[in-house]
């Protein structure tokens, strides 16, 4: 075991699986001898070559174009885009082919391909560079979407998401990067894809989280765990497939919900999983399932994201009006 924070962690799942499969190839924009942005990608060019550790243009529908090329050739590329809000010009790519080619060639092909990105606020980062816009990708079926929410999660879920027949998109919560640091095994491991995460168990309140939300759904289930009510926290972890079975098992439990996203608050995951909530599990709720999200409002500059991105208190005040109500 070793501590670690997120990017150590996936710097390490990369490692690893480089190690394990000559197939596993890495692509991006400053990936090779600048490490990436975020240095997730840093030792790998030295350590396996430019044939295995490719950097690309600045061209991001290139980049998903090829690596969806290299899974079909046999490879599994893992691509990296810089920001969630560059990411746009990969749709038609992921849309158009990567979802699809398992469907269109009746399983004769699969594209065994990772697409990485940092998303969301938290940073006070520039324009383009703070989009939490996952329901984008959600929505497109023959997409797996996975956000990991700690170090461990981050390298079991990118090992899984590798080794994956199908398309993935890894969505990397950049807040998260260097929060906190736990024990990671150094060796390879896998956490499997679509399985939600009881983080603790409780009885009174359900809240439900993920990505750059855990510490602080955590944080206001302690806060609402000195008052007398016992929350039971889930961290979804992968977005589709969805994992709605443990929340519905938890929620006709509690009798009580609140959900978190870090995007706005229309058509987000968070109104799917309160829809799901609602067809399954009506009858056991005691009070309406509350949202908690940011506003329908383009991520602000620096100087104005403090009054845009969620805290614990606001997380805190939907618990208290879900279990006083």
């Amino acid at each position: 075991m070793a501590l670690m924070n997120m990017v150590s962690a996936l710097n390490s799942a990369l490692d690893n699986e480089m190690e394990a499969d000559q197939s596993v190839v890495v692509l991006g924009e400053d990936v090779g001898r600048d490490g990436g942005v975020f240095r997730v990608t840093e030792g790998l060019f030295d350590r396996f070559g430019d044939q295995r550790v490719i950097d690309t243009p600045l061209a991001e529908g290139a980049i998903a174009g090829m690596a969806i090329g290299m899974a079909l050739n046999g490879l599994r590329p893992v691509a990296e885009v810089q920001f969630m809000g560059f990411s746009y010009l990969t749709l038609n790519q992921m849309i158009s082919h990567a979802s699809r080619l398992r469907n269109r060639s009746r399983g004769r092909f699969t594209v065994p391909m990772v697409l990485r990105m940092p998303y969301g606020a938290g940073v006070k980062a520039l324009e383009h560079h703070s989009e939490s816009t996952e329901s984008l990708y959600v929505q497109i079926p023959g997409l797996k979407v996975v956000v990991p929410s700690t170090p461990r999660e981050a390298k079991g879920l990118l090992i899984a998401s590798i080794r994956d027949p199908d398309p993935v998109v890894f969505l990397e919560p950049t807040r998260s990067y260097r929060l906190m640091k736990e024990e990671v095994e150094e060796n390879a491991f896998s956490i499997p894809l679509s399985a939600a995460r009881v983080v603790q168990p409780g009885k009174d309140v359900t809240i439900v989280g993920w990505g750059a939300m855990m510490p602080l759904v955590q944080k206001a289930a302690e806060a609402a765990g000195s008052e007398g009510v016992s929350c039971e926290v889930i961290d979804l972890r992968t977005l589709s497939p969805m994992d709605s079975g443990t929340v519905v098992e938890s929620v006709k439990r509690t009798g009580r919900c609140v959900v978190v996203q870090e995007a706005p608050r229309t058509c987000g995951v968070a109104a799917e999983l309160v829809a799901r909530i609602n067809e399954e599990a009506l009858l056991s709720l005691e009070a309406p399932v509350e949202r908690v999200t940011a506003p329908d409002v383009i991520v602000p500059l620096p100087q104005g994201e403090k009054y845009y991105y969620l805290n614990a208190n606001r997380v805190y005040r939907a618990v208290k009006k879900v279990a006083e109500f």
